[in-house]
């Protein structure tokens, strides 16, 4: 079903049982396959793909180019960018191992979850099954291959974690005004990460690998 107030290209092909939320707009010779969901008030940009039973919340953006295959559930305000692909299969093969076709219907979907907020740049790959946390940023063009914490920047092929990013998505610094380091205060008692964007600041949880916020965006000053 396509919300009446959705805004599909006519050259767009949704297959039936199709889910397009209120306000979502879907561009030029987009494909979306038969069970996908797709929420209210998304941006999904020209020759994307999005293949059967993939989910995506609301206010999610997928830029131009890029694939969401099957098992991709996808959460509220989700950056996707250009050319950027989401697998299906960790172990592919054209044919099984006696030489026959494999089936792509025999393939098992392996469930690659992106949580709430987090943003994964311009041709970067994620390998299914793994996890991005809320609010994390993948970098432009890197490989992940497991699983990433809230708030990690991660960049490279295979990604590993460089830093630390707000919810606004700036990079998070240390009281010195330096980026902060990808293991921060380990052992510190008092160590904070500050948004020099935004004002938020967040502490390092060893022991979960993630930020705990600790104090909100700074206010205005009134006029």
């Amino acid at each position: 079903m396509i919300d009446p107030t959705a805004r599909v290209d006519a050259s767009a092909e949704i297959e039936p049982d199709v889910l397009v939320g209120s306000g979502t707009s879907v561009g030029t010779r987009t494909r979306i396959e038969s069970g996908a969901q797709v929420g209210a008030d998304c941006v999904i940009g020209r020759d994307v793909f999005i293949d059967a039973g993939v989910e995506l919340g609301d206010r999610v953006q997928v830029h131009h180019g890029a694939q969401l295959h099957r098992g991709a559930v996808v959460g509220t305000g989700v950056l996707i960018g250009p050319g950027a692909i989401l697998t299906t299969d960790r172990y592919p093969r054209a044919v099984t191992a006696t030489g026959e076709p494999a089936p792509a219907a025999d393939r098992p979907v392996v469930p690659t979850t992106l949580a709430d907020g987090c943003s994964i740049g311009a041709g970067a790959v994620v390998v299914a099954g793994v996890a991005i946390g809320s609010w994390a940023t993948v970098g432009a063009g890197a490989v992940v291959t497991r699983d990433v914490p809230n708030h990690a920047l991660v960049v490279g092929s295979p990604a590993h974690r460089i830093g630390w990013v707000c919810a606004c998505g700036a990079r998070l610094v240390d009281s010195k005004g330096d980026p902060m380091a990808a293991e921060p205060g380990r052992y510190a008692a008092h160590q904070e990460l500050i948004c020099p964007s935004c004002g938020r600041t967040y502490a390092y949880v060893a022991d979960a690998e993630t930020l705990e916020e600790r104090t909100g965006p700074r206010q205005p000053t009134p006029a």
